[in-house]
């Protein structure tokens, strides 16, 4: 695979529609250091308020006006130093190509050629990414088991269709003939909230919740596959990152119903009887019977739908049965064969203009933020589920102490409402999961109470993490490198630690279990950051959490070198981390390795002179504990490499623990 792409300024052309916008609002908020500027004329299909979740992020600007305007996007490309183009920006109703196809033909032809002239003339440009159409292909034989690839012949039926192809030959054209970096995509119809309601599934939703008829175009027996925005978001993410240059990328699903199945579909969801409400009308003048794309070589680079039919148009129903007043009036938009001049003039109205206002007052000063800037620190907002834990607690004092506002999640994690109430209510730009059973008092507990760990530590983790993935939200998960013991690779002592990749090889206790179920599960989630913390201590010498406390409490203790991590030092890292966002695993410990008896050298050079312990075996501890303990060494060096300040965990003891708690006079 080719190596990751990284922009600095894209330009997205259409942002403001209904599939520009989900993408718009997912790079902005998960790529803070690149500078997003969009370039919408607010045609009738579009909405400024599609826009509102990136409005106030000192990473986005918004410029209204139109593609086919040379000057301004010569301008943008060289005031802006984009270096990377999202073409969105069409006219894509099929409906409307029919009565009005020369504006189809301004806009996605004439505009799109304007785009790559502009890139040829400023020679700027790293990537030019092209959005398309599944209909470029043209009809899919009814009986074919295999969808059309990206080098299957264009054959496009309608005017819409055939713009959008000649559009791509252009694209293609000044690829090979100038060497613009250029890749295509190709995509299924998509759903879900936002959308303007000329589109089938809005159309029918916005119907049902009138007591309307549904109407179908011919006999209803036309297949579409239908994919949720987010996930064709994530797609548009992927491509921008990993797609290569001169390829064409199909954006599918191999899932698909007809019409009918459609309008089924949202009678079920209001408990109307399909056969009272459906209504055949007259077909278009020629209504594609299938669309069928094969979408292997998009799913090579990671990427696989993840929002099931049934979930996602849920959630599409609750969201305009709760923003009805969207768009305003479309009962033009509703009528069976709707086009343009039946359209609300959306873009006059006077709460667009104030939204106008909103946007250029908030982009007075328009600065790409680093992980120090202020405005960046006044846009996050974290929500943080562990209240009563000790992490969780920490973690509310260093956001006061930075002056980022927080709120504890109320809810249970293994109760979805309850986590979807919190987000809606919160509105977080990021989640911290601090929440979890260790034991009470220690791991123990958890032999004799399996389904409870269960409950919280797999459950309630994995059903946050989904949540938070539907919600385009970063999980900031406080995991566990208990899930290792030192063998025959990773022998005590040889300075040779366990890395994020390596598979856990220690399942001695329960709770061990559970971590290093869910941490493999939570692989399959790109939204989650997983931290892995070993043998916690902090500066509060009287917590009983604390690792010093807890030794320096016991009557004997086992002396073996492991990792541990200074909270101290660590948390306001991962708070950083988050500021990044930053995914993956991450052995969360401060380099190195320390020992009991060291540690408690530690506590008797600097607290009390006349402390004294004994040490005894692991099989004598064996003895008085139910659950063997895990001892091993983490490789912090993926850390260390992000953040080169990290202490090794003896500097770190010292500095953040021992120092401050001195009660001993330095000689």
């Amino acid at each position: 695979m080719a190596t990751p792409y990284t922009p600095k300024s894209i330009l997205i052309t259409g942002a403001a529609g209904f599939i520009a916008s989900h993408v718009t609002n997912r790079i902005v908020r998960n790529y803070p250091d690149y500078k997003i500027v969009v370039l919408d004329k607010l045609d009738y299909c579009s909405n400024l308020k599609n826009l509102l979740p990136a409005s106030s992020s000192p990473n986005f600007k918004f410029v209204k006006g139109d593609i086919a305007s040379a000057d301004l996007v010569n301008f943008l490309l060289v005031t802006e130093n984009i270096d990377t183009i999202m073409h969105f920006a069409a006219q894509t109703h099929v409906d409307n190509s029919f009565g009005n196809s020369f504006e189809f033909t301004k806009n996605n032809i004439y505009g799109t050629h304007v785009l790559l002239e502009a890139c040829k003339v400023t020679g700027q440009i790293r990537r030019f990414i092209h959005v398309s159409t599944d209909e470029v292909y043209g009809e899919t034989d009814e009986d074919a088991v295999v969808g059309n690839h990206e080098a299957s012949q264009l054959l496009p039926t309608n005017p819409y269709s055939a713009t959008k192809a000649g559009a791509e030959m252009l694209v293609m054209a000044y690829g090979r003939s100038y060497g613009l970096p250029v890749i295509t995509t190709r995509g299924n119809n998509v759903y879900g909230p936002n959308q303007f309601p000329e589109k089938l599934i809005p159309k029918f939703i916005l119907l049902a919740m009138r007591g309307k008829p549904l109407p179908i175009h011919g006999d209803g027996s036309n297949v579409r596959s239908y994919l949720y925005c987010e996930d064709v978001a994530e797609a548009f993410e992927v491509i921008l990152h990993r797609g290569e240059v001169g390829h064409v990328y199909n954006i599918g699903t191999k899932r698909e119903r007809t019409v009918t199945d459609v309008a089924k579909d949202v009678c079920r969801l209001f408990n109307l009887e399909a056969d009272k409400v459906i209504q055949l009308v007259d077909n278009r003048p020629f209504n594609d019977q299938r669309y069928f794309l094969d979408d292997e070589k998009l799913k090579s680079l990671g990427w696989s739908e993840r929002t099931r039919w049934e979930e996602g148009l849920r959630k599409t129903m609750e969201w305009y049965v709760a923003n009805s007043d969207y768009w305003g009036d479309v009962s033009g938009a509703l009528l069976p064969h709707p086009r343009t001049l039946m359209m609300p003039g959306y873009e006059g109205s006077e709460e667009i203009k104030g939204m106008l206002n909103l946007f250029t007052n908030n982009q007075t000063k328009m600065v790409a933020p680093t992980s120090e800037s202020s405005s960046q620190t006044r846009l996050l907002k974290f929500l943080i589920y562990g209240r009563t834990g000790w992490i969780g607690g920490l973690l509310g004092k260093i956001c006061e102490k930075q002056g980022i506002p927080y709120e504890y999640g109320k809810g249970r994690l293994e109760e979805r409402f309850s986590i979807v109430l919190d987000i809606q209510t919160v509105k977080p730009t990021h989640v911290f999961n601090a929440a979890g059973v260790t034991g009470r008092p220690n791991v123990d507990w958890c032999e004799s109470h399996k389904p409870d760990t269960i409950r919280t530590n797999v459950v309630g983790t994995l059903t946050l993490a989904d949540v938070c993935r539907e919600h385009g939200l970063l999980v900031m998960n406080y995991a566990t490198g208990c899930i290792f013991e030192y063998d025959a690779n990773h022998p005590e002592g040889s300075g040779i630690g366990f890395k994020e990749e390596d598979k856990p090889n220690f399942t001695g206790s329960f709770y061990s279990k559970t971590k290093a179920m869910v941490e493999e599960l939570l692989k399959e989630y790109e939204n989650v950051c997983t931290l892995r913390v070993r043998m916690p201590i902090s500066s509060d010498l009287n917590n009983p959490r604390n690792f010093i406390t807890k030794i320096s409490r016991y009557d004997k203790v086992v002396n073996i070198p492991n990792s541990m991590t200074v909270l101290d030092e660590l948390l306001p890292i991962s708070v950083e981390m988050a500021k990044r966002n930053l995914r993956g695993i991450w052995n969360f410990t401060n380099p190195g390795v320390v020992s009991h008896n060291e540690i408690l050298e530690m506590y008797k050079k600097y607290m009390d002179p006349s402390y004294k312990w004994t040490n005894f075996t692991l099989e004598e501890q064996a003895k008085v504990i139910v659950a063997p303990r895990s001892n091993n060494e983490m490789d912090a060096t993926k850390l260390k490499r992000e953040f080169p300040e990290l202490l090794s965990i003896k500097d770190s003891l010292i500095k953040y623990v021992f120092e401050p708690n001195r009660k001993v006079p330095a000689t």
